[in-house]
């Protein structure tokens, strides 16, 4: 089902990307800070990573419309039902659960939305694109 809001076209796959490597690079900052180096290279330093990220981008989408690196590169995640509000607590966690799992954002319809968009009813968008739905 395409988007309840014709005008929502999803940002280019490029920009996702670039958000999602300083999301990356961000987590593995928090996890160096905290940890130390010597603690990140261990076995366990890799996961410890992935939990990070998907505990800030859940809570950041849940909270303010986009994880860091979304928020960064000028991206939002919304509802396509086309409340203003963003997604809720449980939904963000299970969309970046899934993104966690590679294989839902590489499965894709044409409008650009993936299988972890497609569960939680969510597009991920530019900021103007955003505020042009609000009419802002």
């Amino acid at each position: 089902m395409p988007p309840a809001n014709p005008q929502l076209e999803t940002a280019s796959w490029r920009r996702r990307i670039v958000a999602l490597i300083v999301d990356w690079l961000a987590s593995t900052a928090v996890v160096i800070a905290v940890l130390g180096f010597e603690d990140y290279e261990s076995s366990a330093g890799g996961f410890i990573v992935l939990g990070v990220f998907v505990l800030e981008s859940a809570l950041l989408t849940a909270s303010v419309g986009g994880s860091f690196g979304q928020l960064a590169t000028r991206l939002r995640v919304v509802r396509v039902d086309g409340s203003s509000r963003p997604i809720g607590l449980l939904q963000a966690l299970a969309r970046q659960v899934m993104i966690a799992l590679v294989i839902p954002p590489l499965v894709y319809r044409p409008d650009g939305r993936g299988l972890h968009d497609l569960a939680v009813g969510s597009a991920t968008v530019t900021l103007q694109t955003f505020r042009a739905s609000q009419g802002r």
